[in-house]
């Protein structure tokens, strides 16, 4: 393990470092010079991709300003040992949200987390600032528009990763204040941007195996979606936030805050925007969410018999259903006042960025559409 101290700042710690959005925040870090990051995960080593060993990540590991350690947070010796000797801990690992597992969602999001919290106590963390999710407070059954931080939690969760997502963020914000360390809790809204493994890859699946022409629902309902360059930088401002001490830091402790690119938009219109983008057609054809639902549960249960057979998560479940069709949007007016966030790039620019960074999954023959190249400020008439 690299040593503690010299040259380029105080040491911080990402957990589930080699995740999508834990990637992003990595790089920022480095690419501040503020501090040295500890990149933690499950692999015994660290295997960077091409575009990795020649930037700023691959510089850093070489010279020694970032750090590479293998740890399980479910294993308590492991996780003392990545914190050993730094100020800050980002804790961003999660396991698949698309998993409706609770015994491995409980066992990494809340005993995890208990580990992560004890461990940041006895090696005298600083600051703990934790990746949650605005799920915790949706119930699965009625929709949020310009949700405030004030929400309760709900009675009953829309799946066992929301659930315990918030038994985690409750910890993590009862933390705050034990042997001097200030914790923070991030809610980033549907996280988008290149390096994801889940939203793009799994649209263009569909598309290719033509299940991309239907809509669930009517196709109004809002969302608030956040690209994943910000949702880094909302971990920054708070980090930042609390580090600077005094009465912005008193006030930000123990807080939660949601993070979006301010820039709501219809559901639909955001999935048409890259499918088209990658030049396959936008959904069209509405059925409605109560028809879905029996043929969600039906298959769910089916993944629950054959599962261990080999059988792969199923994309349509019951609460993935209720995700699609019912209206998510929320307020970052908390963070913008508390910890000075606001996006640093636009949606526009985000979809952007996204679709280019896919071009390996574009159709065969790229439509000419309009709609889209008029979205992203492209005159051509065509995707670039």
């Amino acid at each position: 393990m690299a040593e503690v101290g010299g040259d380029g700042g105080r040491w911080c710690v990402v957990t589930g470092g080699r995740g999508f959005a834990a990637r992003h925040l990595v790089e920022m870090l480095l690419r501040s010079q503020e501090s040295r990051v500890r990149i933690s995960d499950l692999g015994p080593s660290i295997k960077l991709e091409p575009y990795e060993e020649t930037g700023v990540l691959g510089d850093a590991l070489r010279s020694g300003r970032a750090s590479y350690v293998s740890a399980d947070l479910r294993l308590k010796p492991q996780v003392f040992e990545a914190f050993s000797g730094v100020e800050t801990v980002f804790h961003m690992a999660a396991p698949d949200s698309s998993i409706n597992n609770y015994q491995l969602h409980y066992s990494v999001n809340v005993e995890g987390t208990k580990n992560v919290i004890s461990a940041c106590i006895d090696c005298k963390v600083k600051h703990l600032i934790y990746t949650s999710s605005p799920s915790v407070v949706f119930d699965g059954v009625h929709g949020i528009y310009n949700g405030q931080e004030s929400m309760p939690y709900p009675d009953k969760f829309n799946d066992s990763y929301s659930e315990t997502k918030a038994e985690a963020e409750k910890l993590v914000i009862k933390a705050n204040g034990r042997s001097g360390l200030l914790t923070c809790c991030i809610r980033p809204s549907s996280i988008f941007g290149p390096g994801d493994r889940l939203l793009v890859p799994s649209l263009v699946s569909a598309a290719r195996a033509g299940k991309s022409k239907y809509i669930i629902g009517d196709g109004n309902n809002m969302y608030d979606f956040t690209f994943v360059e910000n949702v880094a930088y909302a971990h920054v401002c708070a980090e930042r936030t609390l580090a600077a001490g005094g009465s912005d830091a008193a006030r930000a402790a123990g807080q939660a805050y949601f993070i979006t690119n301010m820039e709501p938009i219809k559901f639909w219109e955001f999935v048409s925007l890259i499918l088209v983008g990658l030049g396959y057609e936008r959904p069209k054809i509405k059925i409605s969410a109560s028809i879905m639902m029996p043929i969600a549960q039906l298959v769910e249960l089916t993944y629950k018999l054959f599962s261990q057979y080999g059988m792969s998560v199923p994309q349509l479940t019951p609460s993935r259903i209720r995700l699609l069709s019912c209206e998510r949007t929320f307020s970052s007016a908390k963070a913008k006042d508390q910890i000075g966030y606001e996006p640093i790039v636009s949606l526009k620019d985000g979809l952007k960025k996204t679709i280019e960074s896919y071009s390996h999954l574009r159709a065969a023959k790229l439509k000419r559409i309009s709609k889209i190249s008029t979205f992203l400020g492209d005159g051509s008439g065509k995707i670039p």
